[in-house]
């Protein structure tokens, strides 16, 4: 969690000083985290990150996902500005998933993810 910054006080007025307490501590991690979403999103993210895909593609590079949990997830991403939903007039109607210059920025966070992992894991 993040630790709120707190003003520099002069030793002649630090028995007047009376810290504020935020009741909201903005924090720049934890607003990515509500960005990204659930536990899945990261493992969608990695295969967008190879290009457009369809929902059957992520299903199956992603294991485990259940199809509930990835429209769950694609949707958050959807609304969160990270990617975008095609869909074309065919019967059946054919639906694609890319990555906007938001998802893109996402890259080098899940890369360092994977060094660390590798280190240490």
């Amino acid at each position: 969690m993040c630790q709120p910054k707190l003003a520099r006080v002069s030793r002649s007025n630090i028995s007047n000083y009376v810290p504020k307490q935020p009741a909201v501590i903005e924090c720049s991690i934890e607003k990515t985290l509500n960005v990204i979403g659930g536990k899945w999103a990261f493992l969608v993210l990695r295969e967008l990150f190879c290009g457009t895909k369809r929902f059957g593609e992520l299903q199956r590079t992603v294991s485990g996902i259940s199809p509930k949990a990835l429209t769950d997830t694609l949707r958050h991403l959807e609304e969160q500005g990270v990617l975008e939903r095609h869909a074309f007039p065919t019967v059946p109607v054919t639906v694609e998933y890319c990555l906007t210059p938001k998802g893109h920025d996402l890259h080098q966070i899940l890369k360092e993810m994977k060094l660390w992992a590798a280190k240490w894991t």
